[in-house]
């Protein structure tokens, strides 16, 4: 990955909806450019996924699972990635093992999934952190 990539990579980031037109005036190439060294990152794995980012009047958290010593945490994240209140799950490390970004209708829907994790054999702890207010970077 090239600098080129780093400034394409920085225009999706915050919107991916960008026309490839747009981006290639930003960053002085043309559009083809753009577009090919895109399905390149995308082909590589670099760009994951094009998503939404909204704001729903939802209740969004971060809830922080601790799993027991000698545990698959990449079996554990599989598992939760597949709840609906899910956005992302992100292995980390630290104290806790796993994070779970949700966004959830309200309060209940977040203790619904908080009582969910630690229902899982796997799981020793939990500690969670509403969002109050996110900025895009």
């Amino acid at each position: 990955m090239d600098d080129l990539d780093r400034r394409i990579l920085s225009i999706l980031r915050r919107d991916a909806r960008t026309p490839y037109t747009e981006i290639a005036d930003r960053v002085g190439t043309s559009e083809g450019t753009v577009r090919n060294r895109v399905d390149r990152l995308t082909e590589e794995g670099v760009i994951e996924r094009f998503t939404v980012t909204t704001r729903t009047g939802n209740v969004k958290a971060m809830i922080e699972i601790s799993v027991e010593m000698n545990v698959d945490t990449a079996a554990v994240g599989e598992r939760m990635v597949e709840w609906e209140e899910v956005d992302f799950v992100w292995q980390v490390s630290g104290e806790d093992d796993i994070v779970l970004v949700v966004d959830a209708v309200d309060t209940r829907a977040v203790n619904e999934l908080i009582t969910q994790a630690r229902e899982l054999d796997d799981v020793k702890s939990t500690k969670t952190r509403l969002i109050l207010d996110e900025r895009l970077g």
